[in-house]
């Protein structure tokens, strides 16, 4: 549902599962939206691409009775809880770890025959090599197949991230942030359409879609979600006080409250 593929050269980052299961109410419920653009009749196999720790993957075995979901991540710790969200039902959930770059062709995910269809909610966007991404997914999906996604698109929460730009900057932080480079992909409808396009996916249509989000819990949130990976380049001493001054930083902003700006990019394609 939303883990990250590796960067090149670069092993995935890893998360807090059990607080991702807790806190990703909004990614569910962006999901929802993605689900309903999918037709299915209930016996397909369908690849979900960063299941995430399971939620989605529930929901769309909800709508394949007589089917069944390979739901593939690149963390492990996700793939675990994932597994346990899972485990009633069978073999009809199958639950791996796997690079979504990596993938070169059914086999690579022990398939007796391509996928039916693809689904990914708020995945893509950890991945750097849109173009590698894009190819493998064709390599796994049946002629006619369907890719049906959706992940963070150009100006995702940028007003959000200036805000944490503005603590990363100030001391004791700003040291640790020397050289980093933010580990987020998001990408114009545009360019998706000409990598699909290349990729040799056919009936492209990617879009951007607002969807502004107010966290229940802000404080969880922004430390499981939003800021990850700046507190992956911070010690553990200096956790505490950044998540303090991130939410300081939102309390001074106009609205008063940590308002996250998203943008999603819609993504529909057949596999040709």
């Amino acid at each position: 549902m939303s883990a990250p593929g590796a960067s090149p050269g670069s092993a995935p980052r890893e998360w807090d599962a059990g607080s991702y299961h807790r806190v990703s109410t909004p990614q569910q419920q962006m999901a929802v939206a993605v689900l309903e653009r999918l037709p299915l009749r209930g016996d397909e196999v369908v690849l979900d691409a960063g299941c995430g720790s399971g939620r989605i993957s529930e929901m769309l075995l909800d709508r394949l009775p007589d089917g069944k979901v390979i739901a593939v991540d690149a963390s492990e710790k996700m793939v675990e809880r994932a597994r346990d969200h899972l485990a009633g039902f069978g073999e009809r959930a199958s639950v791996q770890v796997a690079d979504l770059t990596a993938l070169a062709g059914p086999e690579s995910l022990d398939l007796d025959a391509p996928v039916d269809a693809v689904l990914s909610t708020a995945t893509f966007h950890w991945i750097a090599d849109h173009d590698a991404l894009f190819a493998a997914l064709a390599s796994v999906l049946r002629p006619g197949g369907r890719l049906v996604a959706q992940c963070g698109g150009r100006g995702n929460i940028d007003s959000a991230r200036g805000v944490v730009a503005t603590v990363q900057a100030q001391a004791p932080y700003a040291a640790h942030f020397a050289g980093w480079e933010p580990p987020w992909h998001y990408a114009s409808p545009e360019d998706t359409t000409e990598r699909l396009e290349r990729a040799g996916f056919v009936e492209v249509d990617c879009r951007l879609r607002p969807w502004p989000v107010v966290p229940d819990d802000p404080e969880e949130f922004l430390r499981t979600v939003i800021i990850a990976p700046h507190l992956d380049q911070l010690p553990p001493s200096l956790h505490d006080p950044f998540v303090a001054d991130v939410l300081e930083a939102f309390a001074a902003t106009e609205s008063g409250q940590v308002e996250l700006d998203y943008v999603r990019l819609d993504i529909d394609a057949l596999s040709s």
